[in-house]
């Protein structure tokens, strides 16, 4: 009896050491700070012997007795400057007394104030007029005019500018429909939110073939990285929204990016996003869905994952606070983004980073898996705890986590295509959700053109404006030259 009391006391001393560890992570999570750098006070409680000051050790130096505390200077307001290459806009301000008799006056110089102004946006009525001509001496002939150039503007009243105007608003800064419609009134021009939407839907479709160029040209690298990221929709007949998902793929080696919709989250939305032939590398986060999918009977052998070191860091970096192990191992990741910071600053190329990776990164990374293989052996960490967990993950994910190493292409993390994600995090608060599962694709349309774009350094609006213009008439073999990369790429040659 009393053995089996000691058991279950045992037993729930246990439960509440986990359920303490998860309530802090969470408290942490909700209340703490959002950066995941490491703190200093921590770092110093590991690593005995390095002196390095702290910002409160610091402070307190600066406050000991005999000696005057510094004060900060009061910030200073800083006025944007006025860029050289805006037009000029003068007037001209004369004395009162030089008005009344300019012939007394003489002009012996000037002083010159610039302020930056601005012009609120306005509608324009555009009339298309073809006037029609017959020849003098065969007026019995029919009548010639010019031909309609193929335009968006045959499904539309709106013109290719406020096509642009109207999209850059939505899947750029993020307007949700109803803002723009009251935007517009305030113009003076009622256009309803349905119509906007429309607009959208209906110049989704014609950048279709576009899209299909700017898919091939993102996995043609051979490497991609891949992410996801939820975004609400409306279903008819639920009452309430269902959760889709937005996939991205992006190229580090051209800086091209895919943004595909899919109403699910499973693995055979990957069949669609990465094209049937594709061989290479797939950088991305530990989600099943990934090795299910590249596992499979028709893509074995012909794809090869890459893992991502800042998730395996985020689950140490949670376990931190209370755990000196969890920020032993963070001190060693902080060693491999060393590296990596190296390279980027001498812009290395694949060979001189995987060369620099073997040489140093390698070392690094077996000190930390030898010691994560001695702690599970020990049964150091709780398997439930949140060290338990950041290391069961890095050791599932091993064999992904070092291709880098063996691959000057590939990056330590998968950073780059998260930071492509982010924006669309601004509309999620913004419109809260989408229309419905078809309006998802209509936005990751416009998230391509826009990222590609903004990745090209075109201005969004320009781009779009041209695009919807040129677009109706181009074929399919044009596609190439109309995507965000080649139509800078031209410009830039005029």
């Amino acid at each position: 009896m009393i053995a089996e009391l000691r058991g279950e006391l045992a037993a729930v001393r246990l439960e509440n050491k986990l359920l303490r560890l998860k309530l802090d992570a969470l408290s942490r999570r909700m209340f703490g700070k959002s950066s995941e750098k490491l703190d200093a006070e921590q770092m110093q409680l590991l690593l005995d012997g390095i002196e390095e000051l702290t910002l409160a050790e610091e402070s307190a130096r600066q406050t000991r007795p005999g000696r005057e505390p510094s004060t900060p200077e009061p910030a200073r307001e800083r006025k944007p400057r006025i860029p050289e290459h805006l037009p000029v806009k003068e007037v001209f301000i004369d004395p009162e007394e030089v008005k009344a008799c300019p012939e007394d006056w003489v002009h012996i110089g000037e002083e010159v104030t610039e302020q930056l102004e601005y012009t609120p946006a306005s509608f324009e009525r555009l009339r298309i007029i073809r006037r029609k001509y017959v020849r003098k001496d065969q007026r019995h002939l029919p009548p010639v005019v010019a031909p309609l150039q193929p335009c968006l503007q045959e499904r539309c009243v709106a013109a290719p500018s406020l096509l642009a105007h109207s999209m850059v608003s939505r899947y750029r800064d993020h307007l949700p429909w109803h803002r723009l419609e009251g935007i517009y009134a305030g113009l003076g021009v009622e256009i309803s939110r349905q119509t906007l939407a429309n607009w959208s839907g209906m110049t989704a479709e014609a950048c279709g073939l576009l899209m299909r160029e700017i898919h091939q040209s993102v996995f043609a690298s051979g490497y991609v990285q891949l992410d996801e990221t939820p975004i609400e929709y409306l279903s008819p007949g639920h009452g309430q929204t269902k959760t889709g998902y937005l996939w991205v793929a992006h190229s580090p080696l051209t800086q091209e990016t895919f943004f595909q919709w899919h109403t699910g989250r499973a693995a055979f939305c990957l069949e669609s996003l990465v094209p049937a032939g594709f061989e290479g590398i797939i950088q991305c986060d530990g989600y099943a869905a990934y090795a299910s999918f590249a596992q499979s009977r028709e893509r074995a052998g012909t794809i090869r994952l890459a893992g991502c070191w800042a998730h395996a860091r985020r689950k140490f970096f949670e376990a931190s606070t209370y755990c000196q192990d969890a920020l032993w191992v963070l001190v060693q990741i902080r060693e491999l983004y060393a590296v990596e910071e190296e390279l980027r600053e001498i812009r290395a190329g694949p060979e001189q980073r995987q060369a620099a990776r073997e040489a140093r990164s390698r070392l690094v990374m077996g000190q930390v898996y030898e010691k994560l293989e001695q702690w599970q052996q020990q049964r150091k960490h709780l398997p439930k705890s949140p060290t338990g967990a950041a290391i069961r993950y890095a050791l599932n994910q091993r064999a992904s986590l070092e291709v880098f190493l063996e691959d000057g292409r590939v990056e330590v993390d998968n950073n780059l295509v998260e930071n492509t994600i982010r924006p669309s995090a601004i509309g999620k608060k913004n419109w809260l959700f989408v229309g419905d599962a078809q309006a998802g694709v209509r936005a990751a349309t416009f998230y391509t053109l826009l990222d590609n774009a903004k990745r090209a350094g075109a201005d969004a609006y320009e781009y779009l404006k041209d695009l919807f213009t040129k677009l109706p008439a181009m074929t399919n073999q044009q596609m190439k030259e109309i995507t965000p990369r080649a139509w800078m790429a031209r410009r830039a040659d005029q």
